[in-house]
């Protein structure tokens, strides 16, 4: 029996979380945090680091720093870095092996099964993205489930009586709504909606934004076509936006932040939550229709809803809330942490799959019914959108229906396939296309050709089509164009699996420069501290020690590999014992 850990993969940070006994517990990660930011830095070293060692390097190199990866899901976005080309599903990859390290450190033991959340509103091709980016890892993913469903899984655990509830999730980059039906063990998602280009990042952007036309206005410097600048600007926005959760006003503080005619320009400025509601109200005010949407497409009364849960870090702001109570008119829950929740109710939703639970538990009583978030069409004459599957149908789900041709004697059709609500499909989007050959040839109209959609449980699409005729049949898996070839896939898993090793060995580099350099910087101090009490040949000695150890480290930036790390370990441990022996002699003399 294998341990399965659920994952939420999130557009600002990650949380990793696993079932221990009757309930999901979140594990805290190498750096002591609950949660990951999801950044990728890659080192002119050729390390590559995640997390907040990502973090801490974005605003010096921000060139290298890949950040909110998870809104380009799903599309042909690449990042290109010492002529090396990154897809997204590449780079989330980099995040869900951080996440599996940490759980296999946890566990004390190798891991291979996960459940990944989604925005419920992600597309066919930004869920086989996430699902690449799984398998890329070294993840089996079980079970791709919707953001919010993971959620009310989390919650449904301690609150099982019959009960409607909505889960408002707005996170770093995405929002979604879900409505779901709690009871009898079954929990049944009911509709869902969202908007995947609207989140945390958006409000972040209308504080940078007004930033720096400040900057512009008091310096005349425009700062948005400088990388590292508008950076620390977003930083500073993100942790003004975090302060005004709390606050009625806070102050910006940006130091050295651009240059004039006169020189360096420093900027300190106020402000206050009614300008950050202002800047941001039409922000707040686009959740407003999805929830309506899936609200009226679930048949459900707002009276009927008995609990609101706020799920991801952007429901911390207080004009988000207030919006939320007015729309629903009542106060939304505090029982779930929007940070952790989702990750949780993935475990759970694992374990049931792994096999892992007690026959009998709270956890392996609870049925999950989850929906497709978007309708699927086929292309037919006049460039009409037929749909065969409507938007919030549960899933897993199969339908069929008879098509014939447009034209005599037509021997093929092609069929292609489209994901959205509109009539036309010139206003969806195209996921899939394939040829039917071999059809009898016939009068327009006399073909039977039988087209049939199957949504699996993650929300992935199959598509055949078959001419009843000749039992002629094509299907195909639906991938975006712009996701990975199966070609790209096993590449990238194998690449994934050369550098593993040479990663690790780099991590073990990296660490132990860190550790010289801290030895280092300590020896620096105990010469300062002792500068008067140290005769000057124990001051030379220290001192020509600390400079043979700045040499190895400047050496060791250019000579990645084990001798030269050896080397530096062994003056590590001489400078050390000589800065003991000193500090020994030094309290005898007392």
């Amino acid at each position: 029996m294998s341990t399965v850990i659920g994952i939420d993969l999130g557009t600002t940070n990650s949380c990793v979380s696993v079932m221990e006994g009757d309930a999901p517990v979140v594990i805290t990660n190498s750096e002591g945090y609950r949660t990951t930011p999801s950044i990728v830095a890659f080192k002119k070293d050729g390390t590559v680091e995640v997390g907040s060692a990502a973090k801490r390097q974005a605003a010096l190199h921000p060139d290298r720093t890949c950040l909110s990866i998870k809104r380009e899901m799903g599309n042909d976005c690449r990042k290109k870095i010492d002529g090396r080309i990154y897809s997204p599903q590449e780079v989330s990859a980099y995040i869900l092996r951080k996440l599996k390290k940490e759980a296999q450190d946890y566990l004390g033991k190798k891991i291979t099964d996960a459940v990944i959340t989604v925005p419920a509103y992600f597309s066919d091709a930004q869920r086989q993205a996430t699902k690449d980016a799984g398998r890329i890892a070294g993840l089996n993913v079980l079970r791709i489930i919707n953001e919010p469903t993971a959620a009310a899984l989390a919650y449904g655990l301690d609150n099982d009586e019959p009960q409607k509830i909505i889960v408002y999730d707005l996170g770093g980059g995405t929002f979604d709504v879900s409505l779901i039906e709690i009871g009898d063990g079954v929990i049944e998602v009911l509709a869902t909606s969202g908007d995947n280009h609207l989140g945390g990042d958006d409000f972040d952007a209308r504080i940078s934004e007004r930033i720096a036309e400040e900057i512009k206005v008091r310096y005349g410097v425009n700062i948005k076509k400088d990388e590292a600048a508008m950076y620390r600007v977003r930083e500073e926005a993100e942790r003004v936006k975090k302060e005004l959760s709390s606050a009625m006003a806070t102050n910006v503080h940006l130091p050295f932040i651009a240059k004039n005619k006169e020189g360096a320009v420093s900027l300190e400025m106020t402000i206050t939550k009614d300008e950050f509601d202002r800047l941001t109200a039409d922000l707040v005010e686009r959740t407003v229709e999805p929830v309506e949407n899936a609200i009226a497409d679930a048949h459900v009364a707002k009276s009927e809803i008995s609990k609101v849960l706020l799920v991801g870090g952007s429901t911390r702001i207080p004009a988000v809330r207030e919006r939320v109570t007015r729309l629903l008119g009542k106060e939304p829950s505090g029982s779930l942490n929007p940070d952790e929740c989702v990750a949780l109710g993935a475990a759970v939703q694992g374990s049931k799959l792994g096999g892992e639970l007690e026959v009998g538990s709270p956890a392996d009583n609870i049925l999950l019914m989850d929906v497709t978030p978007l309708s699927l069409s086929i292309e037919t004459v006049g460039g009409i959108a037929s749909r065969l599957i409507e938007r919030n149908t549960t899933i897993p789900t199969r339908h069929s229906r008879i098509f014939t041709t447009a034209s005599n004697f037509q021997t093929s059709v092609d069929v292609r396939v489209f994901q959205g609500e509109r009539r036309f499909t010139r206003d969806n989007k195209l996921i899939g296309n394939f040829k039917l050959s071999g059809i009898k040839r016939a009068f327009a109209g006399v073909p039977q050709i039988e087209v049939t959609f199957d949504i699996d449980a993650n929300g992935i699409v199959n598509v055949s089509a078959k001419d009843l005729g000749t039992g002629n049949e094509h299907s195909i898996t639906i991938t975006s164009s712009s996701n990975l070839s199966e070609e790209e896939i096993q590449r990238a898993i194998w690449k994934a699996n050369v550098y593993e090793e040479e990663d690790g060995e780099r991590f073990c580099l990296a660490d132990e420069k860190r550790k010289a350099a801290q030895i280092v910087k300590k020896a620096e101090s105990k010469l300062s501290e002792h500068r008067k009490d140290w005769d000057k040949t124990i001051k030379k000695e220290v001192k020509d020690e600390i400079a043979k150890m700045k040499r190895l480290l400047l050496k060791l930036r250019f000579t990645k590999n084990e001798e030269a790390a050896d080397t530096v370990r062994h003056s590590e441990k001489n400078l050390k014992a000589l800065l003991d022996n000193f500090e020994k002699m030094h309290s005898g003399h007392r």
